[in-house]
């Protein structure tokens, strides 16, 4: 396959902000490939919060219009959704010395999105890797939303030592499930914050303890933790301090304004912000992937031409691990 023969692609677009109808399939144009570029045929994706909250507009409260200067202000600025992707190289530029065509990679467009689509292009210097040894392909799509987020917050911003002990408050979404991994590895001791009916699998994840948080009202926990990462966006500084050590560290990886602001109080042991998308923490993902310290949990399923069914059941904020989108490989190679 050449660049001159591809012309278009199908693609999963967001028309407009609004419910998971406005994502319909598109034939799109081809990105054109550069010297230094990689195309790759998609063949898994996810549908993650990123992609539903832009989908959606759903800003945490106070940053409305911020998100929407940055991804839109009437309907998204990349209609082609997708943070994260695993597929095969179909076709190199003259430049390439990184890939080639045949090699199975896994791929993280972050927040330039782009990976709802048959068919990407990338930079040979950009977040692509080859799938770690021992990886499905499949699983591949997944490592990066959840991965890098939990590695982030973990690893750089709370500086999780062995030894400690971490709360995981949202324990079986994609963040947590990884969260639960990663903090496991770094040899902290893991309590996972879920539903009752996700407790075997944040058990089977390496957490030491699973707290219902339907029968269990968190802020009125006995324990204290050195560190907590809130996936969900419910804890704040005020009312959920107490459950941290003199010296512990909250973590939040959705906040609201009113949030960030209540939490710049307590200084440096509140962190937020998004964790960094680099190609460093795939490669450290990689890594603890191919010695089985962490596989992203695929909890859904679903083809490409249900796409829009896989944003409702992210809308519902009771997915388990990742949804992930398969593509018909065939579609890859599209032509005019």
């Amino acid at each position: 396959m050449t660049s001159a023969r591809m012309r278009h692609v199908t693609a999963a677009c967001a028309t407009a902000y609004g419910p998971p109808e406005v994502v319909v399939l598109r034939q799109i144009a081809a990105a054109p490939l550069g010297d230094d570029d990689l195309r790759i045929a998609v063949h898994h994706t996810t549908v993650s919060s990123a992609d539903v909250r832009i989908r959606g507009m759903r800003a945490p409260r106070g940053f409305g219009l911020m998100m929407r200067l940055i991804f839109g202000i009437t309907r998204p600025r990349q209609p082609v959704l997708g943070t994260e992707l695993s597929g095969i190289v179909t076709e190199v530029g003259r430049k390439v010395t990184r890939f080639r065509p045949g090699e199975a990679v896994f791929a993280f467009p972050g927040g330039r999105m782009g990976a709802h689509a048959a068919s990407v292009v990338m930079p040979q210097t950009g977040r692509v890797r080859p799938v770690p040894a021992g990886v499905a392909l499949d699983d591949a799509a997944a490592l990066c939303f959840g991965g890098t987020t939990a590695l982030g917050y973990l690893r750089d911003k709370l500086a999780l030592k062995p030894g400690e002990s971490l709360l995981v408050v949202g324990a079986s979404g994609a963040v947590g499930t990884a969260a639960v991994q990663i903090g496991r590895d770094m040899g902290a001791r893991v309590t996972g914050v879920c539903s009752a009916g996700n407790a075997e699998l944040v058990l089977a994840l390496g957490a030491e303890r699973v707290i219902d948080y339907q029968s269990q009202d968190i802020a009125r926990l006995p324990d204290r933790y050195d560190a907590i990462l809130d996936t969900t966006g419910l804890m704040a500084w005020a009312s959920h301090r107490h459950l941290l050590t003199p010296e512990g560290r909250l973590a939040l990886v959705v906040a609201s304004l009113p949030q960030m602001l209540a939490a710049l109080r307590a200084g440096k042991r509140v962190v937020m912000g998004p964790a960094p998308e680099t190609t460093e923490a795939m490669e450290a993902l990689a890594a603890m992937a191919a010695r089985g310290a962490f596989r992203p949990v695929i909890g859904h399923r679903l083809p490409f031409d249900q796409i829009a069914a896989a944003h409702a059941l992210v809308d519902t904020g009771h997915k388990r691990g990742s949804v992930l989108i398969t593509l018909p490989v065939a579609d890859g190679m599209a032509t005019a």
